[in-house]
């Protein structure tokens, strides 16, 4: 059960921080949405599995396993942001040519 815990408080955390700075940079909302769809894609499992509100004896590796799936969400963030400052900054080198 602890495994979509770990990105719905990592969204939460992103969240409340782009509230209290007035970040409206795009980015982050891309990322708090990424990181709400990890955490509604293991509600979804675990209401599959009947086993929403049951917390399993190796709630450790629960933890471990929610720690990973952020982890994965962020580095896809990353790759993504990488992808689109590339990709900028070749259509800027094609329109100087």
């Amino acid at each position: 059960m602890v495994c979509y815990s770990v990105p719905l408080v990592s969204a939460l955390i992103v969240y409340m921080w782009r509230r209290a700075t007035h970040n409206q940079k795009p980015e982050y909302l891309w990322l708090n949405l990424m990181l709400l769809g990890g955490a509604i894609f293991g509600v979804v499992d675990h209401l599959w599995h009947g086993e929403l509100f049951l917390i399993s004896a190796d709630w450790m590796l629960d933890l471990a396993l929610g720690f990973a799936i952020t982890m994965v969400i962020i580095v896809s963030w990353g790759i993504i942001l990488t992808s689109r400052t590339a990709a900028e900054a070749s259509t800027k080198s094609v329109q100087k040519a």
